[in-house]
């Protein structure tokens, strides 16, 4: 007998009728009962039919498409019902429009604008007139301007007016082209959720009453308030703009004026302390760079860069280099990188300390996170003017504006790198008698010493992207020529200003990042 006249059986993976496969199938639709509630036998149908093929499976579910959002939101499926909810707006919207909406309302408060001036002109010609002035062709010719704009608003009015029915129409047509569609993905959305729902059993299941009547009073009130506001403009002025009073800004206003006013003038000393201390730095950044005589910085600078990069990268640094001292920028550019110095030593040197501190405090974690969203969030223009007023204006204003932008990523990756810790390791150095000291600096510290660096990098790296905001506030170097050639429209100064800004981040990086594997 060959071997291809052997029975070679059943797969048992492919055997649907084995006891495994009949309790699995069993307790399947169990738990396709217990998670739709309702009109089961239709949903294990249409389960089956789409977890057969891993490609979608068009099927069509008449309740989801007759009530659409409504459905999808009680269902829970609210990534899907939010889109669907905007798209059936905009169709209800349309026919309401078209239908009942005064779509010349525009055009005709347009018109009423001009008929004031229109008869303001009229008067004003029929003064000439009575006169005899010699102005009479030009408000003549004013009046015929004005009269042949408004026949034009008026036709077009007319025009818009006449579109009504078409656009009824196509916002019937986009709804039923939605209405489709949510028929015939809501079992394959829905199947998705079960799937989820099996692994984790907090999603919520069924249709529960209460979210029913969330779902349709909030889809409800969104659509009518919708198409009210479009189809009527002007009818309710509450819809059209935010009610306020204009006193409740005012006093807001000046409740923080007075805060700031409080805290320059209790807090002067804090202030003039931090002040002299950015300074000391300051000063002595500069006088390494700017006063230095440049061969001496220049072969510093290639040199780390060789150490930490390698050496096509130190020919790089030496060309950039080149480049800053033969368009005169090398003056400005050593200012630079003694304010983004200073700003980059000072949050290093609280960010990291920081970020060990919150990596095993969760809470306080949490409590630091909003504050530095607060700091990368803000715009740079904003947060630059409590600065101004606690510190003035200057390099060391502009230091702490580039401390509050640059300081945040080294406190999060350093949280990040210590965390990312494996706890086999640190359990493993415990073990063999490692203190607290010996597993931050021998186990923590180096395991996390990537992502620190990489932390490091971008405080630099958004530290000198602050170079020539902080030329606002009085910081000089390179941010200033940008500023300038952007005041006079000068292209090419900014233009090379700008490459030197350039290849300081890139030869900073370099060095931090090293290029060597």
């Amino acid at each position: 007998m060959s071997n291809l006249d052997v029975d070679l059986g059943v797969n048992p993976l492919e055997d649907i009728d084995s006891e495994a496969a009949i309790a699995y199938q069993a307790q399947r639709y169990e738990n396709i009962r217990s998670f739709v509630r309702t009109n089961s036998d239709y949903y294990i149908r249409n389960f089956d039919k789409i977890g057969a093929s891993a490609r979608f499976t068009a099927t069509f579910n008449f309740m989801a498409g007759l009530f659409g959002p409504i459905w999808f939101g009680a269902r829970g499926l609210w990534s899907w019902a939010l889109p669907f909810l905007i798209l059936e707006a905009v169709g209800f919207v349309q026919i309401a429009r078209g239908l009942f909406g005064d779509l010349a309302n525009d055009a005709m408060m347009r018109i009423a604008s001009i008929e004031g001036t229109l008869e303001l002109r009229r008067k004003q010609l029929a003064a000439a007139l009575e006169s005899n002035s010699d102005k009479i062709d030009v408000y003549r010719r004013t009046v015929e301007s004005l009269e042949a704009n408004i026949g034009g608003i008026r036709a077009e009015a007319q025009a818009m007016a006449s579109e009504g029915p078409m656009i009824a129409l196509t916002g019937f047509i986009l709804l039923i082209a939605v209405k489709l569609i949510q028929a015939t993905v809501a079992n394959w959305a829905l199947e998705g959720r079960f799937s989820e729902w099996l692994s984790d059993g907090e999603i919520r299941s069924g249709m529960p009453l209460s979210h029913m009547v969330f779902s349709s009073i909030f889809m409800v009130l969104i659509v009518s308030t919708a198409m009210v506001h479009y189809s009527f403009p002007g009818s309710f002025s509450v819809l059209g703009s935010f009610p306020t009073d204009p006193n409740i800004r005012l006093a807001s206003i000046d409740s923080v004026e007075a805060f700031f006013n409080w805290a320059v003038l209790n807090g002067d000393a804090l202030f003039d302390a931090i002040t002299y201390f950015i300074r000391v730095v300051l000063d002595t950044l500069e006088l390494v760079f700017v006063s230095t005589p440049w061969i001496v910085i220049a072969a510093l600078i290639i040199l780390l860069t060789w150490l930490t990069a390698g050496v096509r990268m130190a020919i790089y640094s030496g060309a950039f280099l080149s480049y800053m001292g033969l368009l005169g920028f090398w003056e400005k550019a050593m200012t630079t990188l003694a304010l983004l110095g200073t700003a980059a030593c000072l949050s290093i040197m609280i960010g990291i300390p920081l970020g060990m501190f919150a990596a095993r405090r969760p809470r306080f974690y949490a409590f630091i996170q909003p504050i530095m969203d607060f700091m990368q969030t803000m715009p740079a223009f904003v947060f630059m003017i409590p600065v101004i007023a606690f510190f003035g204006t200057g390099k060391p204003a502009a230091v702490v504006t580039t401390m509050i932008f640059g300081g945040t990523p080294v406190v999060r990756l350093t949280v990040l790198g210590l965390r990312g810790v494996p706890e086999s390791v640190r359990e493993a150095a415990i073990s063999f008698g490692a203190n607290k000291w010996f597993l931050l600096t021998k186990v923590d510290l180096p395991l996390a010493s990537p992502s620190i660096r990489a932390g490091i990098n971008q405080t630099i790296m958004l530290s000198l992207a602050m170079v020539v905001v902080a030329s606002l506030i009085g910081a000089k170097g390179l941010g200033e020529d940008v500023l300038e050639a952007l005041q006079y429209a000068n292209v090419g100064q900014g233009i090379l200003a700008g490459f030197s800004i350039l290849f300081c981040a890139m030869i900073l990086d370099r060095i931090v990042q090293g290029g060597r594997k």
